[in-house]
């Protein structure tokens, strides 16, 4: 007598639920990729920190604030990133030329690699571009004084040994208030008791035309992903400053 049972049948799924149960499976792979893309990266800048920073803050009462944003508008987004790097493990202790290394880095860096390709191919070719900074040459050579003007979306305010703040948002040439405005500050501070340098990334965010006087802030997906982005220039910028 055959004591072998039968193999078990196997029922065809209906097209319908064969087709739900492959985009499950792609959606479910997709998110196990973005889970461990976000895992990666955030081990990658796990050195990079948000600290306090509002519309109290004294640099939005700075002489050069006030100018850019007269009305007084509140930020639409607004952070503050920082690394700190002992002092021994860089390539240089000089305040003047940290600062000018990091910002150098900043634009030169991979962090920016892309939105600087995307600006080139869309605005350098227009009238009155022609003595702005686009090749990533020039970006990482320049010494970024005031009025030097970065892939037509960005301008150089301020200039010290200490920082450097851009004026983003628009193209320079739009010198007006604008709905999309901004300060970009790039600075370093030195603890010399501790024997550490902190690179710092402030973002400032405002409607600077009078319809932004009562602007409310951007949909927090829009500032998820700039602190991202922020993480990455910070990131990108300083192990370039490494010995």
């Amino acid at each position: 007598m055959n004591t072998i049972a039968p193999p078990p049948q196997i029922k065809r799924l209906p097209p319908s639920k064969r087709a739900l149960g492959i985009f499950l499976g792609l959606v479910g792979g997709g998110i196990t990729n973005l889970a461990i893309g976000y895992a990666g990266f955030s081990f990658y800048a796990r050195s990079t920190k948000f600290v306090p920073y509002d519309a109290s803050h004294a640099d939005l009462s700075t002489p050069l604030a006030k100018k850019h944003n007269p009305g007084g508008n509140p930020p639409v987004c607004i952070d503050h990133a920082v690394k700190t790097i002992p002092l021994a493990k860089l390539k240089t202790q000089d305040q003047a030329q940290l600062t000018t290394d990091f910002c150098r880095g900043v634009w030169s860096g991979l962090g920016y690699a892309y939105q600087r390709r995307y600006l080139e191919r869309k605005y350098r070719a227009l009238p009155g571009r022609q003595e702005q900074l686009w090749d990533r040459s020039e970006l990482a050579e320049d010494e970024y004084r005031v009025g030097t003007k970065i892939t037509d979306h960005f301008e150089v305010m301020e200039r010290t040994p200490e920082k450097v703040i851009v004026r983003c948002g628009d193209s320079p040439l739009n010198t007006e208030p604008r709905p999309s405005d901004g300060l970009f500050s790039i600075e370093v501070t030195k603890d010399e008791e501790a024997q550490t340098a902190t690179f710092h990334l402030k973002s400032v965010f405002v409607n600077t035309t009078p319809d932004g006087k009562d602007a409310e802030p951007l949909p927090w997906r829009f500032q998820f992903a700039h602190r991202l982005y922020t993480k990455l220039w910070m990131e990108t910028a300083t192990r370039k400053l490494l010995k």
